[in-house]
This record gives C-alpha cells, structure tokens and sequence, in this order.
C-alpha cells in the first residue's frame, strides 16, 4: 500500500483477542509488527531469567514469578501442556483475567513505544458484544487511557468499518467487511465510507478452538498450532482433530452469514445501492485453506435483500484491520 506521509506521525493498530498489530508509515509504505497477545506465568528463576534474555524474549518479573509475553508465549504453554493465559476475550478485556489491563499495556507499549508531539495513532474496536455493551465501554475507555498515558492523540474505529476501509476504496468504501479474528465476528455494512450498520457475533477462532479441544481432548493451544499449519476445511484426508475444526469451522461461517442477513433483513435505513457490491473478509481465522469457498457456499443459500458484485479474501488477511486503522487516522484525524 502506497501512501502519502502526513505531517503527524500516524499509527495504527489492530487490538485483537487472539493478535495486536501495529501500522506504522514508514516513507510511503507501510511496515506491520505483530505480537501475539497472550502471556504465560513461570516461577522465578535466575536461570529462566537469563534464558529469556538469551533469547530475546519479552518479559516482566513481578517478586517470586515471570511473566512471558507476546509473540513466544505459546512455546512455553505448548511445552508445559498448558494454554497461555489471555488479556482479552470475545474481543473486549478478560473480566476474568486479573492481570489484562497490566499485560495490555506492556504489549502496547512494547509495540508503539512513547509518543513524540503530535503522534497520533486509532487502533479498532469490535461491534459491542450480545449482552455486554458496558464490558466495551470500559474497554475502550481503558486503552484510550492507556494510549493518552503514553503521550498519543487517539481515537477508535470499530474493526468491520476498518476492513472496508483497508480494502473497498475503489468503490468509495461502500461494501460488507467482515473480519473473522480470535475472539469475535465483526461485520460491517457501509456506504460512502459511513456504518449502515456494525454487528458481531461471539464465535470466531477461540470458540473454534475450545470447542474442537473439548471433543477430541487437546488443549486450545494445540488445536490452534495445528490448524495455523496447512489444515483445510472438510478435507478428506485429515484426522480426528481435522473433523473437529470442519465442524466448527462451518458453524463460524454458518452463524456470521446469519447474523448478517438477519440484520440486512431487519434494517429500516439500508440505502439505495447503485449496484452490486462486495464482500471482504480478513482476520486469522479467515485464512485457514477452503475458508473463502465455505463462506460463498453459505451466502449463495442465504437470501439476501442487496445484490452482491463479489465476496473476496483480503490482500493480508492479518494486516487489514491494522491497514484500515492507518486509513482511518489519515483521514480522521
């Protein structure tokens, strides 16, 4: 993506469950940094101390304990046959976490650094959880504090409106983004650049995992490492855990595409398109092989009330929502 410096330093960065990555311009080009937003907790030694220094990996040590972080947590809880613990969930801070505002801001921090004058950085936010818009009010407001302590001037887009951003200005950002990430479903409907509507649904990538680790008795861990590596969905080759993620898999697509059209169906303000538009999809979850055509399979069954030109795969599905975060700065903010 090529685009045109502004005179304020701009950033911005993807919030997600399962990743955080940060937009950063550089020139006319733009550089991602990801990191797994996950930790693992390990009891104090000087030698696991040394270790990690060895290796470069982040971590904070707290009296008799350390806290790992980041993009190498997963090693540590795939070799302790555990599961990292999570600083979010369904795409808002973990109320069941009591360490998530603290772990937040050391990924954020590690990942933006401190302002210089007239930094400015947007970073996304999902559509407002079924039963919990207070649990997104306290989030938002909570990294907005977070980004205002370490010296940025900020604002927040919600994370379907930033895939239409990142990828339909062709057609003046009118389109449906949806973005399949770790802890939600987020969709947007949006015309001219302008939410028609935003919605999101709790089954993503975390479900897919717990679900598939319930019935075949893997961890989440293992479950996500595998199908991050080459699984396809409804393969016919595949084993028991293969299954498990098809099934689930099916059911994320499946629950999303409901969500829409419900919400296309019940919309009393849907504008008058002057034709076709498109579908974009990104996130993690989006990128597993078979994705896009499972999805086309069940907008093809369901009934929509607007004509569709085309329903696409991002250019980097794991990028987007942090490209449209950028997008949203440089023309907001």
């Amino acid at each position: 993506m090529a685009v045109t410096q502004s005179a304020a330093p701009l950033k911005g960065l993807d919030l997600g469950t399962s990743r955080i990555v940060l937009a950063n311009l550089s020139g006319e080009t733009v550089d991602y940094t990801p990191q797994l937003n996950a930790f693992i907790d390990l009891p104090y030694a000087k030698s696991t101390e040394m270790m990690l220094i060895s290796e470069s990996i982040l971590h904070r040590v707290e009296d008799t304990r350390i806290y790992a972080y980041g993009n190498r947590a997963d090693e540590f809880a795939k070799f302790l046959e555990g599961d990292a613990r999570r600083p979010m969930q369904s795409g808002v801070l973990n109320s069941a976490e009591p360490k998530n505002l603290q772990m937040i801001e050391l990924l954020i921090e590690r990942l933006c650094g401190r302002a210089v004058e007239g930094d400015k950085i947007c970073f996304s936010i999902p559509s407002s959880p079924p039963q919990r818009k207070s649990d997104l009010i306290f989030h938002e407001r909570s990294v907005m504090s977070i980004f205002e302590s370490l010296g940025y001037r900020v604002q927040s887009i919600n994370e379907g409106l930033a895939i239409v951003y990142a990828e339909l200005k062709d057609t003046n950002f009118t389109g449906i983004g949806m973005s399949f990430g770790g802890g939600m479903c987020n969709i947007c409907l949006a015309y001219l650049g302008l939410p028609v509507f935003t919605l999101a649904t709790t089954r993503a990538g975390d479900y897919i995992d717990h679900s598939a680790a319930s019935v075949t008795g893997e961890t989440p861990t293992t479950v996500r490492l595998h199908k991050e590596n080459g699984f396809r969905i409804g393969g016919t080759e595949g084993n028991g855990l293969d299954h498990a993620l098809s099934v689930y898999y099916a059911d994320v697509i499946e629950s999303a595409v409901a969500a829409l059209t419900g919400a296309m169906v019940e919309s009393k303000k849907l504008p008058k398109f002057t034709g076709p538009i498109p579908i974009v999809c990104a996130g993690g979850t989006s990128m597993a092989r078979g994705f896009l055509a499972e999805l086309k399979k069940a907008i093809d069954s369901a009934v929509l009330p607007i004509k569709l030109s085309d329903i696409r795969l991002a250019q980097e599905p794991l990028n987007t929502t942090a490209k449209g975060a950028l997008v949203a700065a440089m023309l907001n903010m």
